[in-house]
């Protein structure tokens, strides 16, 4: 079995990372496994950890009272889970759902933004996926609503 170490490195939120800012991070991973329909995350819940996806499918869910929970992202291997911890209070803004047999890299977020603050070289890596990331999302989400729009 692949260590969380070698995990972390080929994941392609890392790409790039120098392999000793990567070590800094093992200390705040645990790999975790969802089974079809757990959920992983609720609406409004702590948001203790977010989630590099090695394997399956997650839907990201809105509840609309008429119709009840709406997929709007669907991610998979390779994609991050959880964009929105940096800032306090640490909650979920949406729920996640697992959609087949899921595993990931689960980062614990005050680990994680300890050891960020404590080395800025990590710090300064991080926020550049991080940015990279929510950029990407924004135009997921420009696109899917111009598609609305139609």
């Amino acid at each position: 079995m692949e260590t969380i170490e070698a995990s972390l490195m080929k994941h392609p939120f890392m790409k790039g990372i120098e392999p000793a800012l990567v070590k800094e991070m093992v200390p705040c991973a645990s790999i975790v496994t969802f089974n079809s329909g757990d959920f992983i995350a609720r609406v409004d819940e702590e948001a203790h950890r977010f989630y590099l996806l090695l394997h399956g499918r997650v839907s990201i869910q809105t509840f609309s009272p008429k119709k009840g929970p709406i997929t709007v992202q669907t991610l998979g291997e390779g994609e991050m889970l959880g964009r929105f911890w940096l800032k306090r209070p640490y909650r979920w803004r949406f729920e996640a759902r697992a959609q087949e047999l899921t595993r990931a890299i689960a980062l614990d977020v005050k680990c994680l933004s300890e050891k960020c603050e404590a080395n800025h070289s990590l710090g300064y890596a991080f926020m550049k996926r991080y940015t990279y990331g929510l950029v990407l999302q924004f135009r997921t989400l420009r696109l899917q609503l111009l598609d609305m729009l139609e």
